[in-house]
């Protein structure tokens, strides 16, 4: 039975889309068969009305953790300490399987029919994928990487990072990875800034360019691309003049590192979402120290200029929220496309492109999602209002379709101080 998602407002997700009313989706098993006027449908067909509501495809969201679901916390936590005591017995292993599996729901709840993952405990993140994928249990698709490679001091070393001491262990952790059949290998090249130990260092360079070299040049072997964690102009160069596929939250570039990005044909995967607390909330709410919040507005305005000059140059720039940071939640893509459009300048369409068909191209799968367009799967949201007219309309979705399966009405828990915070910042 072919099913006939009918009378909706299309937004395709394509660079130029525009509000076309009046509009069918017709799906036949998890796949997008047919998109036409409303008066085209004929035959055999099951329909949903939707009433002039908004369809458009699910969101993709290119940079989360599903081990964390951002809850803030007073004092940092000793994070290699506490993964080392959750994966020591097989009781609290479970729990941190069932964890990050209700995480990838509530990313599907929201709206992300597609998340890559860039950092994780053990195999975790890949075996959610898997389950996902046998439909065992629910989810968005995944592209998962894994652990990442670090360094001792690094960003996530010990925790979500192997730490590597030479630019061998490096490319033999990368084939350690690899043996649970990733999608991408993910490097953690500077610090953080939770990492910065004084004021202008939240993206000290942590991995040396021969570490960041050699992991490459393996995962290239292996057929992987590789993303990386950079903070600091000297990281955003040592990641890319040494193979680094895509920049993971990026910094002020000069005219080299846009030549750079030109040269490898890499992309920015901006993160705006986590540094926004610690540049702009308030220290008795952020919890930060002094050092952290002007830290996090180097990291917050870093980002924006790179965003902001790679889309000046031609470069492609994709989103993702760096979901499991303090304040970000696994339901909140939709505040990421906000910021989008108020710190970068960008219209909300482009922003809705951006998370669509933007990010798919950027991961190598736009011919699989990230657009409504006969032959895709059909992975997409529909929501009352106009998201062109404001983007908080996918706040609350009417629908989501996941490879054509429906879930209407689908509701998520939500930390009322969280939101009541990030709302200030809308």
């Amino acid at each position: 039975m072919i099913t006939c998602y009918k009378n909706c407002v299309l937004l395709d997700g394509t660079r130029g889309m525009t509000a076309r009313p009046h509009m069918s989706v017709l799906v036949e098993d998890d796949r997008i068969v047919r998109v036409c006027d409303d008066s085209e449908v004929s035959g055999d067909v099951e329909f949903v009305e939707l009433g002039g509501m908004y369809l458009l495809p699910g969101l993709i969201n290119l940079h989360i953790h599903l081990p964390s679901g951002g809850k803030p916390k007073k004092k940092q936590t000793d994070n290699a300490r506490l993964v080392k005591l959750l994966m020591s017995n097989a009781v609290t292993r479970y729990v941190v399987d069932r964890m990050c599996e209700s995480y990838a729901r509530t990313e599907l709840m929201s709206g992300c029919t597609t998340v890559r993952t860039v950092g994780g405990v053990r195999t975790v993140d890949s075996m959610i994928r898997d389950r996902i994928n046998r439909n065992e249990i629910t989810g968005p698709r995944i592209l998962a990487a894994d652990m990442a490679v670090s360094v001792p001091g690094g960003h996530m070393a010990g925790s979500l990072a192997y730490e590597a001491t030479s630019p061998e262990e490096a490319a033999a952790f990368v084939d350690r990875i690899a043996e649970g059949k990733p999608d991408l290998i993910k490097l953690m090249i500077t610090g953080g800034v939770l990492d910065a130990k004084a004021v202008g260092e939240p993206g000290e360079l942590k991995m040396p360019p021969e570490y960041v070299k050699a992991a490459c040049d393996e995962a290239h072997r292996l057929g992987y691309s590789v993303a990386a964690h950079v903070e600091s102009p000297e990281g955003v160069r040592v990641a890319l003049e040494n193979g680094v596929d895509t920049i993971e939250h990026g910094a002020a570039p000069d005219d080299e590192i846009i030549q750079l990005f030109k040269t490898r044909g890499a992309s920015l995967v901006a993160t705006l979402s986590p540094a926004l607390p610690y540049a702009l909330f308030d220290r008795n709410v952020s919890y930060c120290s002094e050092m952290e919040q002007a830290n996090g507005r180097i990291v917050f305005e870093g980002i924006i200029n790179c965003a902001k000059a790679a889309l000046e140059n031609g470069i492609p720039v994709g989103l993702g929220t760096d979901t499991g940071c303090p304040f970000i939640t696994h339901y909140d893509m939709w505040r990421e496309l906000n910021y989008f459009v108020k710190y970068c300048g960008v219209s909300p369409a482009f922003a809705l492109y951006t998370a669509t068909l933007g990010n798919a191209r950027i991961v190598g799968i736009d011919s699989e999602t990230g657009s409504i367009e006969p032959g895709k799967s059909a992975d997409f949201i529909v929501c009352a209002d106009d998201p062109l007219e404001d983007l908080s309309a996918l706040r609350n979705l009417e629908l989501v379709v996941m490879k054509g399966r429906a879930f209407t009405h689908p509701r998520i828990r939500k930390n009322k101080m969280i939101e009541k915070e990030l709302d200030k910042w809308l």
